[in-house]
């Protein structure tokens, strides 16, 4: 079974009123996915493209059975949006907004640590599982079977961009994937490689994981030890992006807010290095994805219809 979202995922919008939401909205009911409520306070009452509309979280809790929450407010109302998740109960929530204040967003990765709660973001595309038909987020936008068919692949990527480019990489493969997600590209975010490979490995149906990774963070060196912990056994196929970075002033910022080397740490090079020692395949080349991927798996994964 795909992690984290699945046949059983009841999903609410918070936020669901604005343009963004709204966009969201449509390319996910077209998907197929059900999104059972959205929430915008001083709304409740009006429907959104079908989509019954609630004042609170809570209220949509009561009367959906809500698990799933999908966040695409401003920045102001994020940590607002999350605790008030949080509080009514949800285990899994997809922070979309970017730029959110930093003490807001070590305050609301807090709260959810503290309570058990998933957050995929802030600063996340969402992410999609092609067997069931289920997205959240804006990943795929309005034709995701381009780039996302069902197989035996998890991919993991910092980049909203590049986590439909890996899914499409595996697609050309001749694969396909389980669970394509994208953890964020601030530094601080709730779910990081690490964390997801330990689901990746649990997961009968994933055969392999590809990872398309960038500078900055220490989160391909977490994930490498647990390599090397023996917490995840399956092949491991790595991308690190933007080895010229290494060339260029120290804190300079290279595209998203956590793509910034200090020191040694966030150094591609040092990634790529920690990851190869751990036993992962590592590819210099971004289409040498297509071939690993054939060799490490071969015949085990069924190949994409």
């Amino acid at each position: 079974m795909p992690i984290l979202i699945n046949q059983n995922t009841r999903l609410a919008v918070q936020g669901i009123t604005g343009r963004e939401a709204s966009m969201i909205v449509s390319h996910t009911l077209a998907y197929g996915t059900r999104i059972y409520a959205g929430i915008t306070p001083g709304k409740g009452g009006q429907y959104v493209q079908g989509v019954p509309v609630y004042d609170t979280v809570a209220e949509a809790v009561k009367k959906h059975g809500i698990n799933a929450t999908l966040i695409v407010v401003p920045p102001a109302f994020a940590l607002d949006a999350v605790l008030e998740a949080i509080s009514n109960g949800i285990k899994l929530i997809v922070v979309t907004t970017e730029n959110i204040p930093q003490h807001d967003a070590i305050k609301l990765l807090y709260a959810a640590r503290k309570e058990n709660v998933t957050i995929i973001g802030p600063n996340t595309v969402g992410m999609i599982n092609p067997k069931d038909r289920i997205k959240m987020g804006s990943i795929g936008g309005d034709r995701p079977e381009r780039c996302f068919i069902p197989g035996n692949v998890g991919v993991i990527s910092r980049s909203g961009g590049m986590t439909a480019e890996t899914s499409w990489m595996v697609k050309r493969a001749g694969f396909g994937v389980t669970t394509s997600i994208g953890i964020g590209g601030d530094s601080l975010i709730g779910t990081t490689i690490r964390d997801l490979l330990v689901l990746f490995e649990k997961d009968e149906e994933t055969e392999a994981v590809v990872t398309f990774s960038e500078p900055g963070t220490s989160f391909e060196e977490e994930a490498a030890q647990l390599l090397k912990e023996g917490g995840f056994t399956k092949p491991l196929i790595s991308f690190v992006a933007g080895k010229f970075t290494e060339s260029m002033p120290e804190g300079t910022v290279f595209g998203h807010a956590g793509a910034m080397i200090s020191g040694n740490t966030g150094r591609p090079s040092l990634k790529m290095k920690a990851l190869k020692e751990s036993g992962a395949h590592v590819v210099e080349k971004y289409d040498d994805i297509i071939s690993v991927l054939k060799k490490v798996l071969g015949s085990k994964v069924g190949e994409a219809k």
